[in-house]
């Protein structure tokens, strides 16, 4: 079931709702939307979970704003989402910006309702550089990304899917990818911007260290070239007990490039006893 949910005054975010069982809430990355997790959804629901999808605010069929994409408000929003649906106990999935995302959640809301944690190609603790840490990209790299989104977006976002998967094997086709560029397209232009710019400019390194000790896997392409993978080891350095399931042969997107063995590895993930 689709429905809205307000989450600060005349904002509405989407929410997709299937399935009954235990609570599985999937974050989505830049700049596509809850639809990204479509196979995901049909295979954890048919395992017998509740799994709930977010558009974040200026994405897919949310409402957009013309401001509120810092982590900070972005994380009040899906508190606002687990509080409506009464959600407890629930594993919190996010991906690439929604990793980051999940990230401030668990450190600004202290974890609440969330037993579990899966980081896939997370946007942490860092995106773009800075002194003392010297992986991702550089700011002025970001600034040139921002300018060319703001004079073609389409074809910027269609260059950015060019790095988003390895494809090793060309078992994904020319339409697969071509839906994924209109995913993208169905973002607000403001919304794509904005969050862009929190990628740019916030800093996670704290929040890490502040989720504790839930049960925390980190999933990661090895060859991914938009969230490194030394983001990874990062992200497991700092919380206690994670575990990094690494994708040899996937790039960003390892749900798409290594789609058997992630929908695998989850499903192990979500299905063993804390």
């Amino acid at each position: 079931m689709g429905h809205y949910i307000e989450v600060e005054p005349n904002v509405n975010v989407y929410v997709r709702d299937t399935g009954e069982g235990p609570a599985v809430l999937l974050l989505h990355g830049w700049p596509l939307n809850h639809a990204m997790f479509e196979y995901q959804i049909t295979a954890l629901t048919r395992r017998g979970f509740r799994v709930v999808a977010l558009d974040q605010r200026g994405f897919g069929r949310s409402d957009a704003p013309a401001a509120g994409y810092g982590y900070d408000r972005l994380a009040d929003d899906v508190r606002a989402v687990i509080d409506r649906l009464q959600l407890d106990n629930a594993a919190l999935v996010g991906f690439s910006v929604g990793g980051a995302i999940a990230t401030r959640y668990m450190a600004r809301h202290a974890g609440h309702g969330i037993a579990r944690l899966a980081l896939l190609g997370a946007a942490a603790p860092l995106f773009t550089q800075r002194d003392g840490y010297p992986h991702g990209m550089t700011k002025d790299e970001v600034n040139e990304q921002l300018q060319a989104l703001q004079s073609d977006r389409p074809a910027f976002l269609k260059e950015f899917g060019s790095l988003f998967l390895e494809n090793a094997d060309g078992s994904i086709s020319e339409p697969f990818q071509q839906w994924l560029h209109q995913l993208g397209l169905q973002a607000s232009a403001w919304g794509t911007v904005g969050t862009l710019e929190t990628l740019r400019d916030e800093d996670l390194r704290e929040d890490l260290t502040r989720i504790g000790s839930v049960d925390t896997v980190i999933f990661h392409g090895a060859l991914d070239k938009i969230c490194v993978p030394e983001l990874a080891v990062s992200q497991q350095q700092a919380i206690p007990g994670a575990r990094l399931v690494t994708f040899e042969r996937s790039g960003h997107g390892m749900l798409f490039d290594e789609p058997d063995k992630f929908n695998e590895e989850l499903l192990a993930f979500l299905s063993t006893k804390s």
